[in-house]
């Protein structure tokens, strides 16, 4: 593939050379595009060692190769790391006061942009105004990280790592060319509740949200608009949804999901109850401790059964058309087999689509790959999958819009 790397002039400019080198050593052709400013940070030499391309910040060189255009007719993928406030300015505007800005408006590839900038700076209005700006006409302007910036700061604005923006530059270019969940929002559930028991002890379930987390990427990857609800889930599970720009809502306990999905569902067109959720919560919880007495047996834990998030939304539909899709982690035992338990609780949920897998110790719960069954909402067969959880999560995304587009 072939990659212009556009280099903006803040400290986060040495996060390039590693970009620079990570791309380089997955096979690409990179070219690096600087601004005058970038190359006070970095020098021109070290981008030229590493790429093996010549590096220059001027429109009037090569002027008889039309360099601005050639080097955007030939890109597959353009990554400008770091962004600057005053890049981002100058792409939203139009502006071509140099190669880099001028190269921008001739290409035609995907364009990703890693913002790097004080938090003030982030969160300014102009600066929110450009990202949306630059949105709107289908830039990839990923979230910057929270943590240390220049100095003593931190806070958000942050250059995400090098293989964070790697991840979601070539996602953008393998995403499927029909966008076709373009325009539509969706909210994803993912993770597992937990029901406090005392201040420090809870009831849980072994989901670690990778599948959600893979669903929430995918609907990013085919255009939608992604409310994620996480529940108890890893950050770094959590970086690249909102690297993505994904909105992220994170709960703990089934009420707190319940309550952050509802909100989110009133506008979506498709919500996808991947999280684990616990059917039953203590009672009471004590404010303190429960303590081992020696010798005594503890009391006993009056449970409540939880309300069936999946179930209420399948029967009121919180938005006209909505499409409802939930997950059944089920086990086989004497009374029928993991498709069998998740053909029953099809037709009972209700919901258009129901993603059957099997759970247990070192399946499904906690690993890289998955394998499904998608049933509707009499227990027929729609599709099944297997493989990693993005192959799986693209597989659920199918079944939706075949039913969403009928």
């Amino acid at each position: 593939m072939r990659i212009l790397l556009g280099v903006s002039g803040g400290i986060a400019a040495y996060k390039a050379v590693l970009l620079l080198r990570l791309l380089r050593e997955q096979g690409h052709a990179v070219r690096v595009v600087p601004t005058v400013s970038a190359l006070r940070f970095v020098g021109a030499p070290t981008f030229e060692a590493l790429s093996g391309e010549p590096v220059t910040t001027e429109v009037f060189e090569d002027v008889d190769r039309v360099q601005h255009v050639a080097l955007g007719q030939g890109a597959d993928l353009v990554v400008v790391a770091p962004a600057t406030a005053d890049l981002l300015a100058r792409a939203a505007a139009g502006r071509a006061d140099d190669l880099l800005t001028t190269t921008l408006l001739t290409v035609s590839c995907p364009v990703v942009m890693a913002p790097a900038m004080h938090t003030e700076m982030w969160e300014h209005p102009a600066t929110r105004a450009n990202v949306a700006t630059l949105r709107a006409r289908g830039v990839v302007v990923v979230e910057p990280a929270s943590g240390r910036l220049t100095g003593a700061d931190t806070g958000p604005g942050r250059l995400p790592e090098p293989e964070e923006i790697a991840r979601v530059a070539l996602d953008v270019v393998e995403a499927r060319p029909a966008a076709d969940l373009a325009g539509r929002h969706v909210v994803v559930s993912a993770g597992g509740t937990r029901e406090p028991i005392d201040p420090v002890r809870f009831i849980g379930n072994r989901s670690s949200g990778r599948q959600g987390v893979a669903l929430a990427v995918a609907a990013l990857a085919r255009g939608a608009r992604v409310t994620l609800v996480a529940a108890n889930l890893a950050g770094d599970l959590l970086a690249p949804v909102r690297a993505r720009g994904a909105e992220v809502v994170e709960v703990s306990t089934t009420a707190e999901l319940r309550s952050a999905v509802r909100g989110a569902a009133t506008t979506a067109d498709v919500v996808v109850m991947a999280a684990a959720v616990a059917d039953f919560r203590p009672v009471a919880p004590p404010a303190a401790k429960i303590k081992k007495v020696a010798g005594r047996s503890p009391a006993p834990i009056e449970l409540v059964e939880n309300p069936d998030v999946l179930a209420e939304l399948a029967a009121e539909r919180l938005r006209v058309g909505q499409v409802v899709v939930g997950f059944a982690a089920e086990t086989g035992d004497d009374d029928g087999t993991v498709l069998e338990h998740g053909r029953a609780k099809a037709r009972r949920k209700g919901a258009d689509l129901l993603v059957v897998n099997a759970v247990g110790h070192a399946v499904g719960f906690g690993t890289d790959d998955n394998e499904v069954t998608v049933v509707d909402g009499a227990g027929a067969t729609v599709a099944t999958a297997a493989g990693s959880k993005r192959v799986v999560a693209d597989a659920v995304w199918d079944a939706v819009t075949s039913i969403s587009s009928t």
